[in-house]
């Protein structure tokens, strides 16, 4: 297929695809798809090997945000039965984080529902950060807070963090239409504040919203346009109590192709499949590792994962290997290049190799939170894309319980 090589050599070469090529591969048949997976993998391995980042998410403070996003679980009016309370101690968060740590991970997500930090919380999260740091040796830290105001992304770097979450969610044109109550423009700005105080920015999307091929490419061109290190690709978890309940739009086939189309137009910066990986791709996630380079290991903010020993599992048999401590994830082009992650010394993912939260439908501003848990034995089997409520599990156990993590 003539659009596949061009595609593969724009990708090695850092070259943009034109909208058109973008949109072309949504577009493909189930017959091609095969194809379509092994081209981006070819791009994915001549950046990044066969090495598949682990990253742990920590919420904080879950529920009773403010904001409406239409597709999140902790949003205001939400009826979905999550996990509610308030901020972790830092010593509760660090031994929330040591967890994941212990399971492979190497990033450490934290994550606080809302519209966006108080001086207040940017001092307890900076706590946070801290002890995590001091308690667990080289693990690097991404904070996930919402709307940032002057001077908290300085704070935050200061106090030791090495990237900030804040996704686009979705095209501007169709912003408006799953949140009214901050705008695109609000969300591009904290990704800037990100980038200007020297820390990794990470932003990424949610699939499956209802929205158009012409609104999944338009949010990856913006997301090339802002240059993050890393950019989630969540599919959306259709909680119900949310507005979004009943967007049950995606197919595994579909999450393929949304993920090729995104290495292709950012062909070297670590895509991750973040929350609804189980939902969504269920069976066919070892493919999406040809894709993507980078994965939550375990739950997310409000829902549960698939077992944590499964995630280290499937990436073995999938020919796969986990990222060490002493590989930097970064090609050293963005390394080097001064900007966002790898350019602190000592710090960003480029010389930790760690990615940055993003994965959390249910997450207040910052984006959404949870993917489900994984198939119970006798539950039916389903064809096509009807709704699979059954994968859909509220998170009960790890940070805000006494229960021990998934991990």
């Amino acid at each position: 297929m003539n659009l596949l090589n061009t595609l593969v050599d724009k990708g090695l070469r850092r070259e943009s695809p034109t909208r058109g090529e973008a949109l072309a591969v949504l577009a493909t048949s189930d017959d091609d798809l095969l194809d379509v997976v092994a081209a981006a993998g070819k791009v994915r391995r001549h950046w990044f090997g066969r090495r598949v980042k682990l990253n742990y998410l920590v919420n904080l403070k879950s529920g009773l945000c403010p904001e409406d996003c239409s597709y999140c679980s902790q949003r205001l009016g939400s009826k979905a039965g999550i996990l509610k309370y308030t901020w972790l101690k830092p010593d509760d968060a660090s031994r929330a984080a040591a967890a994941g740590l212990a399971g492979g991970a190497k990033r450490v997500c934290l994550v606080a529902s809302g519209r966006g930090p108080t001086d207040r919380d940017v001092d307890r999260v900076s706590d946070t950060i801290k002890a995590i740091k001091e308690q667990n040796e080289g693990v690097e830290v991404c904070a996930c807070l919402g709307l940032l105001s002057d001077g908290q992304a300085e704070r935050l770097r200061e106090a030791g963090a090495d990237a900030y979450n804040h996704n686009l969610n979705t095209s501007e044109a169709t912003y408006g239409d799953i949140t009214t109550t901050h705008t695109y423009a609000d969300r591009v700005d904290t990704v800037h504040k990100a980038h200007a105080a020297g820390l990794s920015a990470c932003s990424g999307l949610i699939a499956g919203m209802g929205e158009s091929d012409e609104d999944l490419v338009d949010v990856v061109f913006s997301l090339r346009e802002l240059d993050p290190d890393s950019v989630p690709v969540n599919f959306l978890i259709p909680f119900e109590g949310t507005p979004l309940a009943k967007e049950w739009n995606l197919t595994p086939q579909r999450c393929l192709r949304i993920l090729a189309m995104v290495r292709f137009v950012c062909p070297d910066v670590e895509v991750r499949i973040a929350g609804g990986r189980e939902v969504h791709l269920r069976t066919m996630q070892p493919l999406a590792l040809h894709l993507a380079n980078s994965i939550f290991l375990g739950d997310y903010l409000t829902s549960e994962g698939q077992a944590g020993r499964a995630d280290l599992e499937m990436i073995a048999d999938a020919g796969f290997e986990v990222e060490g401590a002493d590989q930097v994830t970064l090609p050293e082009h963005r390394v080097a290049a001064g900007g966002g992650c790898g350019s602190h010394e000592g710090s960003g993912c480029g010389s930790h190799e760690g990615p940055g939260c993003g994965s959390h439908q249910g997450g207040g501003v910052c984006g959404p939170a949870a993917a489900p848990a994984e198939e119970p034995a006798s539950a039916p089997a389903a064809t096509g894309n009807e709704p699979r409520t059954d994968l859909v599990s509220v998170r009960r156990r790890g940070a805000g319980t006494d229960l021990a993590p998934n991990a």
